[in-house]
């Protein structure tokens, strides 16, 4: 079975970076082959609005096959509220906690990020999955896109 992958809007523009491009880049490839499926969320297409032509040319390279789109909705918008209520992240925040909200509600395999900050931080992986199973939500892997590529023996 191939992984749902959420990503975020840092992976993509890390195919454009000279620090996260070659794992960048080899994630993308993995979703043009199909070995894994790309999901995208409303939250990272509005983002994603703003970028580049460059980098909106990287998810359009996708087969349509191979990309699976949500929606940020209500359920997500609690979730990510109950985050900040519970200090994981601060306000300033607030769209890493829907990020992590919506790959939640979603039951995706893993989350990528390059938010080494608000997103791949251990302090932060806790908080986010304490509150995920107060509240009766699965616990979500979060990783880089180094972690979750698949490398051949």
């Amino acid at each position: 079975m191939r992984k749902r992958i959420y990503t975020d809007t840092s992976v993509v523009g890390g195919c454009l970076d000279v620090e996260f491009r070659n794992d960048s880049r080899a994630l993308f490839a993995e979703f043009n082959s199909g070995a894994s499926i790309i999901v995208l969320s409303s939250l990272t297409l509005a983002e994603l609005e703003k970028a580049p032509e460059a980098v909106k040319n990287i998810i359009r390279e996708i087969p349509t096959e191979f990309v699976e789109y949500i929606a940020f909705d209500e359920e997500a918008q609690e979730l990510a509220e109950t985050y900040l209520r519970e200090s994981i992240v601060t306000g300033k925040s607030r769209v890493d906690a829907q990020h992590i909200a919506t790959a939640t509600i979603n039951n995706v395999s893993v989350l990528v990020s390059w938010n080494f900050k608000h997103i791949v931080n251990l302090d932060r992986i806790h908080g986010y999955n304490s509150v995920n199973v107060k509240f009766g939500y699965s616990m979500l892997e979060i990783r880089t896109p180094t972690e979750v590529l698949k490398y051949e023996n």
